[in-house]
């Protein structure tokens, strides 16, 4: 889902509405061309190095990018970002592209979410290993203990803070149909690329950086999933200003 933007703007432009806006209310220039989509979590970066970057929502309304709230810093991944197509699992670095906001989980009770939205519970995990192809990048809802695993799983409420209120971004998410097994796993038919790595989100900050994550403070973390609407087809844009 990695987009390509365009390059004929003239360099002015380029500077004037994807660097430097007047003010954290200001719509880029590149919102314009989101055209599925009427709600955008803009991040974005100094540099690839960077580990972190600015947050910021923007709604359309009547043909119009307005910010929703005031801007907020976020800790992104400690080997800075990359493209998203050229992303490695185990590499610590936050992609970059356009995905869109499948769904919302968390340790706390849902705050008010219009998305779909599950409160975790200790049997609650999110496995993502190479070795096991039909079950990367899965939500896993068993009582399982996963020894197999090793470190290729998340028991979600042991992340504590981070894991309040999470949004699942859809980044090397699998394309198939997901299914319940007998043993109560969840698998897919059509696996996501084992390559690339998973279990990327946008979730509370605990101030340190994440694996590739993009890390909030919790207010604006809720804030966020309060306001985002399925109806709108809402996408997080990661981008680097360079």
């Amino acid at each position: 889902m990695t987009k390509a933007w365009p390059t004929f703007l003239v360099l002015p432009i380029i500077l004037f509405g994807l660097i430097a806006p007047t003010s954290s209310h200001a719509a880029p220039v590149l919102l314009r061309e989101i055209t599925d989509s009427s709600q955008v979590v803009l991040v974005t970066a100094k540099s690839w190095n960077a580990t972190t970057g600015t947050v910021r929502t923007f709604e359309k309304k009547n043909q119009t990018w307005t910010a929703t709230q005031s801007s907020t810093q976020a800790n992104l991944g400690y080997g800075g970002l990359v493209s998203g197509n050229k992303r490695k699992q185990g590499t610590g670095k936050t992609p970059t592209g356009t995905y869109a906001i499948k769904w919302a989980f968390g340790i706390k009770s849902d705050p008010g979410a219009s998305v779909k939205y599950t409160k975790v519970d200790s049997d609650d995990a999110w496995t993502y290993d190479p070795r096991v192809p039909s079950t990367y990048n899965i939500f896993q809802t068993s009582n399982k203990k996963w020894l197999s695993y090793g470190n290729y799983v998340e028991r979600l409420t042991t992340y504590g803070k981070q894991y309040n209120y999470v949004a699942v971004l859809d980044f090397n998410l699998p394309e198939g149909k997901i299914t319940q097994g007998a043993n109560g796993i969840n698998r897919t038919d059509e696996s996501a690329n084992t390559a690339r790595g998973g279990g990327i989100f946008l979730h509370v900050s605990n101030g340190k950086n994440t694996a590739g994550c993009i890390a909030v403070p919790q207010k604006f973390m809720k804030n966020v999933l309060r306001w985002l609407d399925p109806k709108k087809n809402p996408v997080i844009v990661i981008r680097v200003n360079n």
